[in-house]
């Protein structure tokens, strides 16, 4: 066994936890700073929601310059709301639930209209993030309950297993041996 695939002696074995963004691994034992990060990252996801607002007060203030009329203002108006909607519900869903893989060239193509829909919506996708980086490390629940499963599948094969089947073999045939030398 090479040096890169050795553990250290009081590193336990079995399921090493998935690192989320900003917050590594402190979130399966808080620490580490973990409030702090959660706090920095609600704070930073309201800033650049509030700053992307800002950047879209002033396309729509371009648009009142230009006079295009109310119509296209009530449209672009209810685009963004509509697309920031759907980035929200869309990001808070992925926090709560891992997202099947596309089977087909339908959903695939599903899947790239919805990403325009998020970038046209990133305000209600920061939002999301903000509302959940209140609650916990945005992520924290699905990867916790992935995490466990996989130590609890990993607790269940070691009870499982008493050691290695051919050393029990060989070692009960020379027990047996050793008793009739004697």
């Amino acid at each position: 066994m090479s040096d890169e695939h050795k553990r250290p002696a009081d590193e336990p074995a079995g399921p090493e936890p998935v690192a989320i963004r900003f917050f590594g691994t402190t979130w399966v034992h808080h620490d580490g700073g973990y409030a702090l990060r959660r706090a920095g990252v609600a704070l930073g996801a309201l800033v650049l929601a509030a700053l992307g607002a800002f950047v879209l007060r002033f396309a729509f203030e371009g648009l009142a310059v230009a006079e295009v009329g109310s119509l296209v203002n009530v449209l672009i108006v209810v685009c963004f709301a509509v697309c920031s909607a759907l980035a929200f519900r869309r990001t808070w869903e992925g926090f709560v639930r891992r997202r099947e893989p596309a089977a087909d060239r339908a959903a695939e193509k599903a899947e790239k209209s919805a990403q325009s829909l998020m970038l046209i919506g990133f305000i209600g996708s920061l939002l999301a993030y903000f509302c959940r980086a209140l609650i916990e490390a945005p992520g924290e629940k699905l990867h916790r309950a992935e995490y466990e499963a996989a130590r609890e599948r990993h607790a269940r094969r070691r009870t499982a297993r008493t050691g290695n089947p051919a050393a029990r073999k060989q070692g009960a045939k020379g027990g047996a041996r050793n008793k009739k030398r004697r």
